[in-house]
């Protein structure tokens, strides 16, 4: 089961790291004052304890940053779904763009995959003959899938605009 983490904790995660922060600068700043601005043994201590509540502080934010984007990503991936099996408010509301049937989310996911593995396969430098054969093997794939949900003749899946989808 995973474990999600609120926008709540987040942003209490931060505040706490903030004060900490703020408060190893002030230590810092009363250290120097108290030596003179001379290095002792107390301002190398205050300094340190600055720097890790600086990481600390850090931290808190990038989590708070992988937080956000995650569900930008989540919203994002949800609205994508309901575009395409037309499930969203304006497809409820008879607003559907013209000539673009809805696809089920099974074939949309499983177009996604596809697309995901081509781009796995071109990251990991694969070109030349391998590339073209596990692109062709990929095209072969995705016209065996299931079809789109749409009324029978309506649409083959592909986008007959362009020429490699005509093809395949």
């Amino acid at each position: 089961m995973k474990k999600y983490i609120s926008m709540d904790s987040t942003v209490d995660a931060i505040e706490k790291a903030y004060e900490g922060f703020i408060g190893a600068a002030a230590h810092v700043l009363e250290a120097r004052e108290s030596s003179d601005a001379a290095k002792t043994l107390t301002t190398d201590a205050a300094l340190e304890n600055f720097k890790q509540h600086w990481e600390l502080l850090r931290v808190s934010c990038d989590r708070a940053e992988q937080l956000v984007e995650s569900v930008r990503q989540r919203i994002g991936s949800e609205c994508l779904v309901d575009e395409a099996t037309g499930g969203s408010s304006s497809a409820r509301a008879g607003q559907t763009a013209v000539g673009i049937p809805p696809i089920s989310a099974v074939r949309l996911e499983q177009m996604s995959k596809a697309v995901r593995w081509l781009v796995i396969d071109l990251q990991q430098g694969g070109g030349g003959a391998s590339n073209s054969n596990a692109t062709a093997s990929t095209a072969a794939s995705l016209s065996s899938l299931p079809s789109t949900g749409a009324p029978p003749g309506a649409s083959t899946g592909f986008d007959a605009r362009f020429g490699e989808d005509a093809v395949q």
